[in-house]
Parts: C-alpha cells; sequence; structure tokens
C-alpha cells in the first residue's frame, strides 16, 4: 500500500517540472532534486521520478531536432531575396505577400507543430500528477526511457 507521504512526493516530482517557468532548467533540477532524495523511500515515487525525467529528457531531445530543422529553413527563408555578391543588394530584395515562399509555409507547420507539442507536454504532466495523487503508475506518452 502506497501512504499519502509517497503519492504527494510523486506528484510533486511532476510538478516540480514547471518550476523552468521561474528558473532556467527548473524542469530538470527540481525533479532530480525531489527524486534522488526520496527514492529509496519507495519503488512508487523512484518510478515516478524516472518518468518526470525520461520525458524531459525525450522533450529536450525533440525540441532539438524542430529546432534543427527549423531554424535552417527560416534563415534560408529569410536570406531568400538577397543578392550577395551585388553592391545593391537592397535593391534585389522582392517581399510578395502573394505569394510567400514555400519555406515560410514548411518553417510555419513546424512552428504549430512545436507549439502543439508544448500544450500537449503540459496536459501531460498534469494527468501524471493526478495519476501520482491518486496512487497509480504513469507512463508519458512518447517518452525515451533513458533512466531504466
Amino acid at each position: 500500500m502506497i501512504d499519502k507521504n509517497h503519492k504527494n512526493i510523486a506528484t510533486f516530482i511532476h510538478l516540480s517540472t514547471f518550476s523552468r517557468f521561474f528558473f532556467p532548467l527548473g524542469n530538470f533540477i527540481g525533479p532530480i532534486i525531489l527524486w534522488v532524495a526520496n527514492k529509496e523511500k519507495s519503488d512508487f515515487i523512484d518510478a515516478h521520478g524516472k518518468q518526470a525525467l525520461n520525458f524531459q529528457l525525450s522533450i529536450l531531445l525533440y525540441a532539438i531536432i524542430l529546432g534543427m530543422i527549423t531554424i535552417p529553413l527560416f534563415v534560408f527563408n529569410l536570406f531568400n531575396g538577397f543578392n550577395f555578391l551585388d553592391i545593391d543588394a537592397f535593391n534585389s530584395i522582392h517581399i510578395s505577400l502573394t505569394k510567400p515562399s514555400p519555406l515560410l509555409y514548411i518553417s510555419g507547420g513546424l512552428g504549430f507543430i512545436a507549439v502543439v507539442g508544448f500544450i500537449l507536454e503540459l496536459v501531460f504532466i498534469v494527468k501524471a500528477g493526478l495519476a501520482a495523487k491518486e496512487g497509480e503508475y504513469y507512463k508519458y506518452p512518447l517518452a525515451i526511457n533513458f533512466l531504466k
């Protein structure tokens, strides 16, 4: 039987990932501190700590991959009209509102995916916190098991 204290600690491990909104890397530091300090108390706390950290590491990896795809497309679109060999480079810039570049659509679509991913991340964290509060184990979707 899992006691109330263990449920609360597991819940706070998940919810401590929101500390990133207050200080940098809080989504890693908060759960690591709570997990390391309490993982010997029960397997329940240990499992929830590993899940929270695995999910945050997975989100970081997905964000890096998405950024590596999106940023070059944005930069190529930004410098699309420049002619670097011409001295009058600003005369060659043509901004067209009727026919934007296909790269703009692709990078916009990837940006939309990033926003949806952020919203889903928040939803999954809250669901994990609620599951821990009820004494249930929770497995984040799309989380890579870095810590086993």
